[in-house]
């Protein structure tokens, strides 16, 4: 299955994403492989959206909200920049 990302070309702004994915897998006691076999992506594409490279699509972040049992602005937080 291919994943097609596009948001990696929207222009947050004056915005940053944050996350707190690796708070939320801990709780679960769950790897970045674990939580990527989930979701159907690879555990580098997990790795990118930690590090704040990469802004996951509104599919990825639905599913990661359905593992996790929690709403998606209780892991993504949209910021104003300094």
């Amino acid at each position: 299955m291919y994943q097609f990302f596009i948001s990696n070309y929207f222009d947050l702004g004056n915005y940053n994403m944050k996350n707190m994915l690796k708070v939320e897998r801990a709780k679960l006691n769950l790897t970045q492989e674990d939580l990527a076999k989930r979701i159907g992506v690879s555990r580098q594409t997990i790795n990118s959206i930690e590090k704040g490279k990469y802004i996951p699509s509104t599919l990825l972040t639905l599913k990661m909200s359905r593992v996790f049992g929690v709403p998606v602005n209780s892991f993504f937080e949209l910021t104003e920049e300094d």
